[in-house]
């Protein structure tokens, strides 16, 4: 899974990519400090593979993880290459789903690029320059497309419908994404690649003093409504408290965390959130070798969440023996819960769940 960090620039983006990947990213207190994409890859907490590893006395654990990309600033004019647009709308168009940070602290030593905090225009100039590079792409392939639909071509036919959906949403300063296509239509324009088809998830970045009272944060507030209104997350936290976390041992982090009343850390809950957005889970696999968290989609059947591991495993699948995770720990270990019956095998239509601690059987 891989993430793009973006907003205006000195809104906190790469502090926000230090804290979560320890990749020591340049961030300063000037416009386009970023150019060039950070791109870091971190562990996905999940203390079930923490327990599993004990009990089974694992010489390797291997988490899920996910590659953040720190993306550089976007301006006003961005769509016709102002700042270092085109750079910025070709990286994000390479990420699965959008983290935008969004400045809701005021602090007179750091510039902001319109010279005032406000939320929701921040929100809007990223969103208008994706609009406005999306009507572009639709364009271009809408014109080569009615040349097809002229001539009679049913596939041609569809895709023009489906792009002047999408020019209508657009032209409405409304995403792609909330736009409804069947099944078919999707398919011909799998290969669009639109700016605004991708999901996104809301970073509101304040600063220590805020954590005290954020629930009722004003700036915080306006952006929780406007993510509850698209039916998305926003994650309030302080990116430059969580860059000090990610620097500290496990018992001083949750020291300082319990200083400002914190539960979880800000990448605990960015790719808690993160998963759910796009629809993701994981599965387990466990012994002395290896305990390991595999991520596939929710709703994937038993086979092809084998052929993550490998293809042969899905080519040759026979069954899955499986067990929850929730089941092992109450019985204590694997041969007590074979003992009591609760080892299913399943078959191939049998749908994964998360948590599911699975041995395929295969045979090629």
């Amino acid at each position: 899974m891989k993430l793009g960090i973006v907003g205006l620039p000195n809104v906190g983006k790469s502090t926000l990519f230090n804290a979560i990947t320890k990749a020591g990213a340049e961030s300063a207190n000037y416009p386009f400090c970023t150019i060039e994409p950070n791109v870091g890859t971190v562990l996905v907490p999940d203390e079930r593979l923490e327990v599993l590893t004990k009990m089974y006395d694992a010489l390797k654990t291997t988490y899920a993880t996910i590659e953040f990309v720190d993306i550089a600033g976007l301006v006003k004019g961005a769509s016709r290459g102002e700042g270092l647009g085109n750079k910025f709308l070709s990286h994000i168009r390479e990420v699965d789903a959008i983290v935008h940070v969004v400045r809701c602290f005021e602090d007179k030593n750091i510039v902001h690029v319109e010279g005032k905090i406000d939320p929701l225009s921040d929100i809007e100039t990223i969103n208008l320059e994706l609009i406005l590079a999306d009507i572009e792409t639709v364009d271009k392939r809408l014109e080569r497309a009615q040349k097809g639909a002229k001539s009679g071509d049913k596939k041609a036919i569809l895709e023009v419908n489906a792009l002047k959906k999408i020019k209508d949403s657009l032209e409405a300063s409304k995403p792609a994404r909330q736009v409804e296509l069947s099944e078919e239509e999707q398919e011909t324009l799998k290969d669009l690649f639109l700016l605004t088809s991708k999901k996104v998830i809301y970073i509101a970045n304040v600063n220590e003093d805020q954590l005290k009272d954020i629930e009722n944060d004003k700036n915080v507030n306006i952006v929780k409504e406007l993510a509850k209104s698209e039916e998305t997350f926003c994650i309030p936290l302080c990116a430059k408290l969580e860059e000090e976390l990610s620097e500290l041992d496990d018992e001083d982090k949750l020291l300082l965390m319990q200083d400002f009343g914190l539960q979880h850390s800000g990448l605990d809950e960015l790719a808690t959130k993160s998963y759910d957005l796009l629809g993701l889970m994981s599965y387990l696999t466990a012994g002395k070798q290896e305990v390991r968290a595999w991520t596939i989609k929710k709703n994937t059947k038993a086979p092809q969440a084998a052929g993550k591991i490998h293809t042969d495993f899905e080519r040759g699948f026979i069954k899955a023996e499986i067990v929850s995770y929730d089941t092992l720990i109450e019985c204590g270990s694997m041969l007590q819960a074979k003992e009591k019956g609760l080892v299913r095998l399943e078959g191939k239509e049998y749908i994964v769940q998360d948590g599911d601690i699975i041995l395929f059987k295969f045979n090629v």
